[in-house]
């Protein structure tokens, strides 16, 4: 058996960062002579807090195991000084904790990094500053690219996340904070509580950079996002993407089906496999998506689906396997790590995991599924279906889409208040009763069909607004009716060209539309059917496409646009999906 070490635990140790802002953290590690390889976590999230301490290892397990562990609180967050500018600050920010770490008098000169979400990006931010003390990164839940996918998605601003982040864990969680840099008053406090309390109106506000209620020195940034929906430099200087190629040390990267930020995971994963700046880093990157949805420790109940009790990531073993992973890069124990797939994925429908050679899988056919109907695939009840059949000659189907009655969100891959948005697996039956969402469904499947790999929705469209959205939603239907919900995008009209410059749409003219809907892995049993959803909002996911054409975040009014969606010989709109043989 391993050694276990008793504990020595130090509280708010002062790390300067190269301006001279102090940041603090907290230290766990051995009670013992020598040297110990170290973990880093740095979070927004309070580092005494403990389920942001141990997410999603244990400082006192790790510590015990012979790593000693830093837990650090980041620029302007709670115990820490200076000012939170949120991913801006941590590149150089990371880079200096990073070092501070490797030099300490108890540290072996290797670390490690871990935890989820924004303590995710901490990591990939600080990969891209090259730390020499940096052997290994465990991000998980986080993106590749903090406009695409993190702030903004196929052009359509990620109104839910935005907002429920700021007002909650962001400037809410840190009033003492903000308090004493600032210097708010009582009264001040009392006003943005109740905001928070309403912020059903504050998602319906417009324009979209008027809301109060961050003003006035508590979010700037939240501003500056508005202010930057397009891939610009503002955007490029904090891309992972951009520096995929430069980056050095292998990651385990951790995800799930029904997470916000699924798409990023999957693409760090790849193009680190394939870009990494060393072997070490290609060969060193590992994958695990459960069925899960954005929390600390994953569950198998991701809304109100249960996967069964294997889908937990307490019972699968994840605690076990980050620690098994740094053992090998930062300890340097050859436990047979390398020897072992590099992939490891929950099989929804089927409810398995399997381990896999790579990702996208290389044996999976991509077959297009056409939508077709006879002009009348308004809700569930009508004539949409979905088939590998191509179209000849169909009457398109046509639906109003009003932005004062949107689609309304119905779990998914959301975050950051349930409360508001609750995430995860829903029935979507309640959507396909609108008029305003197209449905079309295969019939029920002969047999069990897998789908796992990248899916995306090809439309052809035309629209009576000069700027519109469309959205696409991936679901599996029961016997009985029940509708689960797989996975889902939005693209909006103007930026139908990724990362071009904004170009208005002609009304009434047929344009070519693609929806990534990232990816899923899901069996579709026996009896199941494949269904796909077409409408032009998710709301509040995303934020209302206006339909005026007018400056993003500046419109005040909207108008109602009629969509029309084509499926024949010359526009044969479809759903790209990556069948597994069985």
């Amino acid at each position: 058996m391993a050694n276990r070490y008793s504990l020595k635990f130090e509280a708010d140790v002062p790390v300067l960062m190269r301006d001279g802002t102090k940041t603090y953290a907290d230290v766990y590690r051995p009670d013992a002579p020598g040297r110990f390889p170290a973990l880093l976590t740095r979070t927004p999230y309070d580092k005494m807090s403990p389920p942001n301490r141990s997410t999603p290892i244990d400082p006192i397990n790790a510590a015990m195991s012979g790593y000693a562990v830093v837990v650090q609180d980041v620029r302007g967050r709670y115990a820490s000084e200076g000012e939170f500018s949120p991913l801006f600050q941590e590149i150089d920010d990371g880079y200096d904790s990073v070092e501070w770490v490797g030099g300490q008098s108890w540290c072996t000169g290797k670390v490690g990094m871990y935890s989820i979400s924004y303590a995710g990006a901490t990591q990939w931010l600080a990969a891209k500053a090259k730390p020499p003390s940096l052997a290994a990164i465990v991000p998980g839940m986080t993106a590749s690219d903090y406009h695409e996918g993190w702030t903004w998605q196929g052009g359509a601003f990620e109104l839910g996340f935005n907002l429920t982040w700021a007002m909650g864990a962001l400037v809410s969680d840190n009033w003492a904070n903000l308090e004493g840099r600032l210097g708010l008053s009582a009264a001040r406090r009392e006003a943005f509580l109740d905001s928070k309390d309403d912020l059903a109106a504050g998602m319906e506000h417009l324009p979209l950079n008027t809301y109060a209620p961050l003003q006035d020195g508590l979010a700037p940034w939240y501003y500056e996002w508005l202010a930057h929906p397009e891939y610009d430099d503002y955007w490029k200087r904090i891309s992972i993407e951009e520096s995929h190629g430069e980056i050095e040390v292998p990651a385990l990267n951790v995800g799930g089906w029904h997470d916000i930020f699924m798409g990023g995971t999957l693409r760090n994963f790849v193009r680190m496999r394939e870009m990494g700046a060393t072997e070490d880093a290609r060969r060193g990157q590992r994958l695990v998506v459960g069925p899960w949805v954005h929390e600390r420790l994953p569950s198998p109940m991701p809304g109100q689906h249960y996967f069964g009790i294997r889908a937990s990531a307490n019972t699968m073993g994840l605690q076990p396997m980050i620690l098994r992973f740094f053992d090998y890069w930062v300890k340097g124990e050859d436990n047979g790590l390398m020897d072992e797939k590099p992939v490891r994925i929950f099989v929804m429908g089927e409810n398995v995991w399997r381990l896999e050679d790579e990702w996208p899988l290389a044996r999976a056919e991509t077959v297009p599924y056409y939508l077709h109907s006879q002009g009348k695939a308004n809700t569930a009840e009508g004539d949409g279906t979905l088939s590998p059949e191509a179209p000849a000659s169909e009457p398109p189907d046509v639906y109003a889409y009003n932005p004062s009655d949107p689609v309304p969100t119905t779990g998914g891959g959301l975050c950051c208040d349930p409360i508001w948005m609750a995430w995860g697996v829903y029935d979507q039956r309640p959507a396909e009763s609108r008029h305003d969402v197209l449905v079309y469904s295969t019939p029920p499947m002969e047999q069990d069909t897998e789908v796992t790999g990248p899916v995306t929705a090809t439309l052809y469209a035309s629209s009576s607004a000069p700027d519109t959205d469309f959205t696409a939603k991936l679901v599996d239907v029961d016997p009985c009716g029940y509708a689960r919900n797989l996975t889902d995008g939005i693209i909006r009209a103007r930026y139908r060209k990724p990362k071009a410059p904004a170009s208005l749409i002609e009304p009434g003219r047929v344009y070519e539309y693609t929806i990534d809907l990232w990816a899923t892995s899901n069996v579709f049993k026996k009896g199941h059917r494949i269904r796909l959803e077409i409408s032009s909002s998710n709301f509040p996911r995303f934020d209302r496409n206006t339909n005026t054409g007018g400056p993003i975040g500046k419109e005040d009014s909207f108008v109602s646009a009629l969509q029309t969606v084509f499926h024949t010989s010359e526009h044969p709109s479809h759903v790209t999906l990556p069948l597994v043989p069985r």
